[in-house]
Parts: structure tokens; sequence; C-alpha cells
């Protein structure tokens, strides 16, 4: 993820929120658990000097505690946009859209997300991205162009929901 100052609010859709919410109580939960009983039973085989194990299990447990903070700071930053219900064909964060690329003759559907919640093997592009900045804004039938370093992309968007 990029740098971002820590008091710089950061916009999730509802399902990215919920997302981390899970991802914090799992952590809590689940993995501190696991972790502590990695550690007893790693202590248990005796001096612990040249454990590989418990060493292993408090690296871990290091992981697992940075993350958590990071989550626990991610979540008190964002504020989840909501879709305004009387602008819904304007492409802003959280719309589905589907493009269609003038070039090549192909559709394509993506969701736009904050960079936090980027994922592009689900179709979840960056409101940040080069296609995510093009579109942003835009509304049906608009034509916008994407500068990449391969050149120049032509999309027209076919549908915002």
């Amino acid at each position: 993820m990029e740098h971002m100052e820590n008091n710089e609010e950061l916009l999730l859709t509802k399902d990215g929120f919920e997302k981390l919410e899970n991802e914090l109580l799992h952590l809590k939960t689940v993995k501190r658990k696991e972790i502590a009983d990695r550690i007893k039973e790693a202590i248990s085989y005796g001096d612990i000097t040249d454990n590989a194990e418990y060493e292993d299990a408090k690296n871990e447990q290091a992981f697992i505690e940075g993350r958590i903070i990071t989550v626990e700071k991610l979540l008190r930053r964002s504020r989840i946009l909501e879709k305004s219900e009387d602008d819904d064909h304007h492409v802003t964060l959280g719309s589905n859209v589907k493009l269609k690329d003038l070039d090549l003759n192909e559709e394509y559907e993506y969701t736009i997300v904050s960079t936090a919640e980027a994922d592009p093997t689900e179709n979840k592009i960056s409101n940040e991205s080069p296609v995510g900045k093009a579109i942003i804004g835009h509304t049906i039938g608009d034509q916008v162009e994407v500068k990449v370093p391969a050149g120049t992309l032509k999309y027209k968007i076919e549908a915002v929901n």
C-alpha cells in the first residue's frame, strides 16, 4: 500500500471496511491463540536458547501484533463511502463499471475501490490507478483515454452501477 500520513482519511467501500474488521477479529482471536499455543509448546521442549520453533513462533507473534496495530490504524482513519442514490450513473468509489476497449473491441468489468482494497485478481481497481483516475466522475457513454507506458488506451463507459 502507498505511504499515507497517519491522519489522512482513508475512503473504503462497505465491503472493504468489513473485510478489515473481519481480519482484525481473526488476528485478535484465532491467530493470537494459535501463536500463544505454539510458544507454550516450544517452551515445553526445554531450553529456549537454541530452540528454532520458539524463535519462529516469537517472530510470527511480532508480525501478527504489528498487523493488528496497522489494521486498527486503518480502521480509525477510514470512512465508508456510500454511493449516493441520486447519482448512480457517474463513476465513483464503489461503482461497478463496464468498459469497452475501443481499439480491441473487448469489454472489461471493474469495481472502483480505494488503494487499500485494490485486488486485480478480483477486478477491483484503485481509484488512483491510471484507469481508475481516468474514469472517475464520468458517466455512461463517455469516452476516456488512459495514458499508459505502452501508449494510449481508449475506453467507452458502457454501464455504471
